[in-house]
């Protein structure tokens, strides 16, 4: 007859599918179906084991890609099923036709609150805010150090350079050699989801520690600042989440779009902005849009958002994505032939998120399938991925479907003829432009034959009027509308 333990034991083992099935729902809230279905619909759960879960990868190459993207979620959906003390293995199948794997390698899960160190005295209080430890100053405290949270990964190495984002590569690293004492502060970077903003934001920080060890650098996304502030308050704690970030060194702040309509929020950050930026500090903020285009933030705030540098990142050109795409498969060691890697970058022209996207996932059909990568393979996979990735809409794409509808091409469409008719498909673009992509009115007009954002307004307001007044206009813009629509 089992004891209690061992029942416990037993019971345990028995319900390892059910833990990883609980596992996968937390995961698959957390990131794209697209990545969800390459990355952990092949993992099976073996056993549990002393609070162990033993999970079954199909490759050594699918376990290194899970242990550098994934270590992190897997740990909270872990540790939210097994407890603190739960234990990651994995079993790595190393022939799949005779089901041979290869010894375990055991990961430990180790606590996900950012280490405090210091080497002379540790606060004697360890108050949490959602993954950052508030280190309180201490009499005779000289430094304390806290973890970045950076990417390694994220490096200005691994930042591609084109027109796209030239000028703002140039400035994060001129920050990196001097934090806070330049003309950059802050620097506030923005542009459309997926064209390498939280990348270029860490890379700024891991060359700052590079090459100032001893700076207390956080990067931190903006959901998870409000959600401590919240916190914070609940607990009464707002002075030392105040002292918290005021003590650093580098802020860099992902997404602060978000701050939009939160008023205590606001007015709390608006205090650790100015004692930063008045004894030097840097700051990062990075953006889906430009400072103007944010709304339900107070003024005194948004005016600072712009006192530094303000810097737009664009969708990568055809050149930029096959040197992203080139630059990964180097560093995945991959060898892949020039006529695929050039027929992704054609193919996926939105962000370099997706881009990076189909290429993974071009490399792990091929690992998984054990199939040379070809181009009939290629083109297979891409129209899958295309067909489950919803496509943005980008100026060019309504440049052409306008154009093709009142028959002019692109050059003509962006010289300085003062053809009205060519004046008036130049405003329908723009119009559009402005409604279907978030590109900022300056990218717009320069998209449209250089023009300033005085003019894009001028020709979005010339077609809302036309539009009530003219019933042949107003059926020109519904036709052009269906047809980007229908193409998309």
């Amino acid at each position: 007859m089992l004891n209690k333990k061992e029942t416990m034991v037993k019971e345990s083992e028995k319900n390892h599918e059910a833990v990883w099935e609980k596992c996968l729902a937390f995961i698959k809230d957390n990131i794209s179906p697209q990545n969800f279905k390459t990355w952990f619909e092949p993992i099976k759960p073996i056993k549990i084991t002393n609070n162990t879960l033993t999970i079954l990868v199909p490759s050594q190459f699918f376990y290194e890609w899970i242990e550098e993207n994934y270590l992190p979620l897997i740990k909270k959906a872990l540790k939210k099923e097994l407890g603190q003390d739960a234990k990651l293995e994995y079993s790595i199948l190393m022939d799949g036709a005779s089901g041979k794997t290869e010894t375990p390698i055991t990961v430990n899960l180790p606590n996900l609150n950012m280490n405090i160190k210091n080497p002379e005295v540790q606060p004697p209080m360890d108050i949490q805010y959602h993954g950052i430890k508030n280190p309180f100053i201490i009499p005779g405290l000289k430094k304390i150090q806290i973890d970045s949270q950076l990417n390694p990964a994220y490096s200005f190495e691994n930042f591609v350079e084109g027109e796209c984002n030239r000028l703002a590569r140039s400035a994060g690293l001129s920050i990196a050699r001097n934090p806070g004492a330049n003309s950059f502060n802050p620097i506030f970077i923005y542009g459309p989801s997926g064209v390498g903003k939280s990348h270029l934001a860490q890379a700024i920080g891991l060359e700052v520690k590079k090459n100032h060890p001893g700076k207390n650098v956080l990067y931190v996304q903006f959901e998870k600042f409000f959600s401590q502030f919240v916190e914070a308050v609940k607990n009464n704690n707002q002075n030392d989440f105040l002292h918290f970030y005021q003590m650093l060194d580098v802020l860099i702040m992902d997404d602060i779009q978000y701050i939009s309509g939160r008023e205590k929020t606001q007015d709390t950050f608006f205090h650790i902005f100015n004692h930063l930026h008045q004894l030097g500090k840097q700051i990062v903020l990075t953006s889906d849009r430009a400072p103007v285009d944010i709304t339900g933030v107070d003024q005194r705030l948004l005016s600072r958002f712009k006192w530094g540098l303000t810097t737009e990142l664009t969708p990568p050109s055809l050149e930029t994505r096959i040197s992203i795409l080139e630059k990964k498969c180097y560093n995945e060691g991959i060898e892949m032939p020039k006529e695929v890697i050039e027929y992704i970058a054609y193919c996926i022209t939105s962000n370099v998120r997706e881009l990076e996207g189909a290429l993974l996932t071009l490399i792990a059909q091929t690992t998984f399938n054990k199939r040379p990568i070809t181009m009939d393979l290629a083109k297979s996979m891409i129209e899958k991925f295309v067909k489950n990735t919803a496509k943005e809409v980008s100026i060019e794409f309504i440049q052409k479907m306008v154009c093709d509808y009142f028959d002019l091409n692109i050059e003509t469409l962006n010289s300085k003829t003062r053809k009205r008719e060519v004046v008036q498909a130049r405003q329908i673009v723009m119009y559009f432009a402005k409604h279907l992509t978030k590109a900022s009115l300056a990218t717009i007009g320069m998209h449209c034959g250089g023009k300033d954002h005085a003019t894009v307004l001028h020709a979005c307001r010339t077609v809302n009027n036309l539009m009530e007044t003219d019933k042949h206009f107003r059926g020109y813009i519904e036709d052009i509308k269906k047809r980007i629509n229908l193409n998309q």
